[in-house]
């Protein structure tokens, strides 16, 4: 991890090299940087120069420089006032009285400085009126440069997108078209295997030209359809195309070019730290929770009368009021619960003063150095009013418990808090994610507060600040922990919520319209909400094949083989770019699996939201519950029952049209039996997700390797080394086995900060060196302590991607389908098991006794 006062220069359109990586770079990395500047940045910030003037040029006009005695190489007057031997600032010679000091101090005049007195009474009037001219031209050669630079920009961006324009819209016959096919992969293929920005750039732009050219042979050359509803359904299936189309766009855009902003350093004087409120706010949540939170808060690294820890409950619990008390917290309650956790905010930022506020979930446990990591962008730049850091779940989400893939597949969040939001950060359009985040005080009072017109407070408190001309920043670290949503049915419900506020915001507040946001931060916050609604074209393309396979109908006025040469480079390109940007933190086609789980319960929210934004209800996600035995969610999992219900029955109906019916067009047939049998996986994934396993521990383990000591009440020793940890107990392994058995009550020693802490264990479980330890009741002094050497220690989060396995598209692409098998065999043991406890239960009883009567 970065020690947080390291200085480290970094800018938001141009982040400096960091320590220790090496000068050369691969033509692909030149290439990209060039481009990037030459074109994307602004004026003032880029440097548009080709990568020989940087390694060559530069080094030897600085070098000359110095052997000039050039104060400052890029100053023309600079240069002028070597050239003609006067340095003005610095000179020692520069009045009459220093000679004659020099004189009598016994030092003998240099040739240098008779040289300066014989010219200087001359030469210096002209010299600094020539400064002043050579300055002024300097000047405007700067500007006309920019205004060059800008004419240049311009110039080629139009001519590249009359260049695409033309490429996407070329009509080309079947042949050409195979060509061009072949042309993208070799490309491809050859581009791939490079590094840096380049690469990635050229791969976004062949799969845009790709999906352009699908798209614009759909708009121009399919749509001639036989019946009404043939047009109504092919329309229908086009504009989910277009959709797709445009939220892909819109994704190159925004991820273009991830900021990777470092963190930035605070001032030595730590009285010169400002004031910092912590908000947590909880309502329904156990307390079991919520104290872990609230003891890491307190155990923030800074100065004690800077720090204030507000503990938010709606809930009104006397056991929370309690608890506060006894740790030290400040407890606050309102008189209603209005507008949910964005007016338990409002009410607290009316009741403070602190010139900062840090919030975090109840569950979000942040780490000791989150304030000192993040504070030092607020002293850097002077209009960030936010900055943001990643949600990190340490328990499994539904996917990760239900699928088995916890730490081996990618949380559905790292795509968003390890790509997106970092995108978001080069466009100044990082927006509140409503926990684990910074806001300065003063424009969060200036727009009125936490927003409360929407059900997603966080993005649209953000969306207001960038209106207001404030900036935004995000630290792509891990510096909180919290709890991922235990069940499938929770998880629905929390991106029920997220679908529904995204979709008033697009409705109340479109980005595309009103004042106060850049062209690109309009592109950000859209494509943003516009993930939202995903819902209605998903089960389109889940049920599209269908319209074939059961009435015949012809909604794509092509032949298959067409159709093939125009869609496979749409497909198979975006999916090779989108696994070059993505891959570290999303697998291929886990996209499409995601999308299918929600796009049943998204699909309404969204529409209602566009017709009647002021409809919904804020609805709190729960956290810290606990599934206690196997089952299956058949309430979740109902409307996708039925639509693989539709589609095995088009499978089986594809296989007598193949055969006898639609022979004559067993191409047509084959492509859709594909798409169906694609949608089958998809559906099966998502049984498999609906088929909730059991969860056997109630309090999460976090991974994390320690130095401890096991010490008895006899003075033994026994090293150790924590494997993992709870506010349950601890994992340990011995250096050396033996010595230690089930019921033995030892104290285990942590180090923090080169400080020793003792907390009370019992050993519950012995394998060998691997011993399983319950901890003791303890004073809420020393669960403070134990936070604080564990989940609150600095690198306790540090280890968010281990074990994530690299993407590998085809590899993804099975292990899909894999557990669309699974969850089919899922399904078909819970029917099992339905009828033989039916059986048992009613069926079997009732016949005993009717057998009895008899």
């Amino acid at each position: 991890m970065l020690n947080p006062n390291d200085t480290i220069q970094v800018s938001r359109f141009h982040p400096r090299t960091p320590p220790g990586r090496p000068l050369e770079v691969g033509w692909g990395q030149a290439f990209g940087r060039w481009l990037w500047h030459l074109v994307v940045l602004p004026a003032e910030q880029a440097q548009p120069w080709p990568q020989w003037v940087i390694r060559y040029i530069k080094p030897a006009v600085f070098a000359l420089a110095k052997q000039l005695r050039v104060t400052n190489p890029s100053s023309m007057r600079s240069w002028l006032w070597s050239l003609l031997l006067v340095d003005p600032p610095r000179a020692y010679w520069s009045s009459p009285e220093t000679y004659a000091t020099d004189a009598r101090r016994g030092r003998p005049p240099s040739i240098r400085t008779l040289l300066h007195q014989a010219i200087y009474p001359y030469a210096m009037p002209v010299a600094w009126s020539s400064a002043q001219k050579l300055e002024s031209a300097s000047l405007a050669v700067s500007r006309a440069f920019s205004r060059l630079h800008v004419s240049v920009r311009y110039t080629l961006t139009g001519a590249a997108v009359v260049v695409f324009v033309m490429a996407a819209t070329t009509p080309l016959n079947l042949g050409q078209q195979s060509v061009v096919l072949v042309g993208m992969w070799v490309l491809t293929l050859l581009t791939r295997q490079l590094t840096g920005y380049g690469p990635a750039i050229i791969l976004m732009g062949v799969s845009m030209l790709a999906s352009s050219r699908y798209i614009w042979w759909r708009l121009t050359q399919t749509t001639d359809l036989d019946s009404n509803l043939e047009a109504f359904l092919g329309l229908g299936l086009l504009a989910a195309e277009c959709y797709t189309w445009v939220v892909l766009v819109l994704g190159y855009i925004q991820n273009a070019r991830p900021l990777r902003r470092r963190p930035a350093p605070l001032p030595a004087d730590r009285g010169s730290w400002p004031t910092v409120d912590v908000f947590i706010p909880t309502y329904n949540e156990p307390l079991r929770v919520v104290k872990l939170t609230v003891l890491a808060a307190l155990n923030l690294d800074w100065p004690p009368d800077k720090l204030r820890v507000y503990l938010l409950d709606d809930g009104r619990r006397a056991e929370f009021k309690e608890f506060a008390k006894a740790c030290g917290a400040e407890y606050i309650v309102r008189p209603n619960n209005d507008h949910a956790k964005a007016g338990n905010l409002n009410h607290a930022l009316q009741l403070t003063q602190g010139e900062f506020v840090a919030i975090f979930d109840c569950d979000h446990i942040p780490v000791r150095t989150f304030l000192t990591t993040t504070l030092g962008w607020f002293l850097r730049d002077r209009k960030c009013a936010m900055l943001q850091t990643p949600h990190h779940f340490f328990s499994p989400d539904p996917f990760e418990r239900n699928l088995g893939t916890f730490r081996r597949v990618p949380n559905e969040g790292n795509l968003f808090y390890g790509l997106i939001q970092d995108g978001n950060d080069l466009w100044n359009a990082t927006f509140f994610c409503g926990s684990c985040a910074v806001l300065r005080r003063g424009p969060l009072q200036e727009v009125g507060g936490i927003a409360v017109e929407t059900v997603t407070e966080d993005a649209h408190t953000a969306l207001k600040l960038h209106r207001r001309g404030y900036t935004t920043a995000y630290l792509r670290m891990v510096l909180a922990g919290g709890l991922a949503t235990e069940s499938l049915s929770g998880h629905i419900g929390q991106r029920i919520r997220w679908a529904r506020g995204m979709a008033q915001i697009f409705r109340l507040d479109n980005p595309f319209l009103g004042r106060g946001l850049s062209f690109f931060q309009r592109l950000c916050y859209s494509n943003s909400m516009l993930h939202f609604f995903s819902g209605i074209p998903r089960l389109i393309f889940l049920t599209s094949p269908l319209t074939y396979l059961f009435f015949e109908l012809h909604i794509i006025d092509a032949t298959a083989v067409t159709l093939g040469a125009y869609a496979l480079p749409h497909l198979v390109q975006s999916s090779i770019a989108n696994a070059h940007l993505q891959g570290r933190f999303r697998h291929s086609f886990w996209n499409e699996a995601y999308e299918a789980v929600l796009s049943w319960y998204i699909a309404l929210p969204t529409t209602v939201a566009l017709i009647n934004p002021r409809l919904g209800k804020f609805n709190v996600t729960a956290k810290g519950g606990l599934i206690e035995h196997d089952f299956f969610d058949w309430r979740i999992s109902a409307p996708y029952l039925v639509l693989v219900l539709l589609n095995i029955a088009g499978a089986l109906i594809a296989i007598p049209r193949l055969l006898f019916w639609n022979s004559f067009e067993a191409a047509t047939v084959a492509v859709n039996l594909i798409w169906t049998l694609f949608n089958l996986t998809l559906l099966g994934a998502v049984l498999g997700v609906a088929a909730e396993t059991r969860q056997v521990r109630s309090a999460h383990r976090v991974v994390r390797s320690m130095p401890a000591m096991l010490i008895a009440a006899d003075g033994r020793r026994v090293g150790c080394e924590t494997e993992d940890f709870s506010m349950g107990g601890l994992g340990v392994r011995l250096l050396t086995p033996g010595g230690v058995k089930r019921g033995d009550v030892f104290s285990i020693e942590l180090m923090n900060e080169h400080r020793e802490f003792r907390f009370p264990v019992e050993v519950a479980v012995v394998r060998d060196v691997h011993v399983g330890l319950m901890l003791k009741p303890m004073s809420i002094e020393q669960e403070s302590d134990y936070v604080r050497c564990t989940f609150a220690e600095p690198g306790a989060w540090a280890d968010w991607d281990r074990g994530v396995e690299p993407d590998r598209p085809l590899a993804s692409l099975a292990e899909v389908f894999s557990f669309g098998a699974t969850g089919y065999l899922r399904l078909f043991e819970s029917v099992h098991n339905g009828l033989v406890a039916w059986w048992h239960n009613d069926v079997r009883p009732k016949k005993i006794e009717a057998e009895a009567v008899n």
